[in-house]
């Protein structure tokens, strides 16, 4: 929700809007359910899985499941002052480690928490995936941008980290999707976290002024009401529309998207959006692509793909970095950093050969690399993500 709007108005709003979902929930639940896939299971699995502790992953699956394990059970996840409840469901028969994961953020906003309260319940039975978890949490805050103050990083990421842990979820295949306070989020936190995610979708969301090169490898879906104009979110989600278009006309390998304006619809779309989350669920996170586009946010992040800082000294919102892989060889395209970091593995170069780095078309980079295990073991520990496991790291000076 925007900040220009009084309490009072506010307040009928929200309340009008969770009416319609409730509504629309119940006509959708009577006539639509036998088309709809029966959850497996309501709630947390009994049986914890053993871990190999001798070796480095079992070794920290195990070290996160004993830091973590309270939290989850006790469907609250804490980081510093900021906690966040959890609600979730099982849906389809996806062998453990195999599981998607569907993160679903309600809409709501500045408003008491009652009114935020019920916003989450509705979306607790808003999108039913045909496979994998769902889980609605509960936005910490009661604030116009609920969903994306500093802070809601590092909770998302835990989220993340204990469903892969304790329910089986694949971490190459969570998905990000949120209703118009959740959709404003899903502007911010699909680019911001953009390595996260396999691909995520907005709906009814207004983009603020949100920068989007950083979906270059997240598949990312628009849905908003053609009639949805207030704060012009209708003109403001076609307009992105047409900066995806430009971006991916650019960069045919990258910016997968779709957008849907909704002839007919208001605010809310009688879940003509669920046709979302089957057009996600094709896709899965590659988290070793071939070109890499990062810009800072509001929160700035260290690192991003295979990509990273040393530090985030003197980082600023707005500073970017684009980098293009071949092989042993990398094209540093443009930079706004002094240095950059670039992660390395067996699977994206061959250690046997030396490692080019070009900037500007001059080489800052050629030498053998050594894969090493206390890479693997930083590499873990520090991005706390399976699939970005590195097992060589290189700094280079770009200016």
């Amino acid at each position: 929700m925007q900040k220009t709007l009084s309490t009072f108005h506010k307040s009928v709003y929200l309340l009008v809007l969770g009416l319609a979902i409730t509504l629309s929930l119940c006509a959708y639940a009577c006539g639509e359910k036998q088309n709809v896939a029966e959850p497996q299971k309501d709630g947390k699995e009994q049986v914890e899985e053993v871990e190999d502790t001798s070796t480095l992953m079992g070794q920290w699956r195990q070290e996160m499941k004993d830091k973590l394990r309270e939290e989850w059970n006790d469907n609250v996840l804490t980081v510093g002052e900021n906690s966040m409840k959890i609600w979730y469901k099982y849906y389809g028969d996806a062998p453990r480690g195999d599981r998607s994961l569907w993160i679903s953020m309600h809409g709501g906003g500045s408003a008491p928490a009652r009114v935020n309260d019920q916003q989450w319940d509705n979306q607790k039975r808003l999108y039913q995936p045909s496979e994998g978890l769902y889980v609605a949490p509960r936005a910490p805050w009661n604030d116009w941008d609920l969903w994306f103050k500093p802070g809601m990083d590092e909770l998302l990421h835990k989220l993340i980290v204990c469903a892969v842990l304790f329910e089986g979820v694949n971490p190459d295949k969570v998905y990000l999707m949120g209703y118009s306070a959740g959709g404003d989020g899903v502007w911010r936190m699909a680019p911001r976290m953009a390595d996260s995610w396999a691909a995520a979708s907005m709906m009814a969301g207004h983009p603020g002024d949100v920068s989007l090169v950083n979906l270059r490898n997240t598949p990312f879906m628009i849905w908003c009401g053609a009639l949805d104009s207030a704060y012009n979110r209708n003109k403001e989600c076609e307009q992105r529309g047409k900066v995806m278009d430009r971006l991916q006309a650019e960069d045919p390998g990258g910016y997968i998207h779709e957008t849907h304006i909704q002839e007919g619809r208001e605010h809310w779309m009688y879940l003509d959006d669920a046709a979302a989350l089957p057009w996600m669920a094709k896709y899965t996170r590659n988290p070793r692509p071939d070109r890499v586009v990062w810009m800072q946010g509001d929160v700035n992040h260290k690192d991003f793909y295979w990509l990273g800082l040393p530090d985030l000294t003197g980082v600023k919102k707005g500073m970017a970095v684009t980098v293009r892989k071949d092989g042993n060889n990398f094209d540093i395209e443009s930079c706004d950093y002094p240095s950059i970091r670039i992660y390395l593995d067996e699977n994206m170069v061959d250690f046997k050969k030396r490692v080019t780095v070009k900037y500007n078309g001059k080489t800052v980079f050629k030498e053998k690399v050594s894969p090493s295990d206390e890479v693997r073991k930083n590499t873990l520990y520090d991005r706390e993500d399976p699939s970005y496991v590195f097992s060589a790291v290189i700094d280079v000076k770009v200016k």
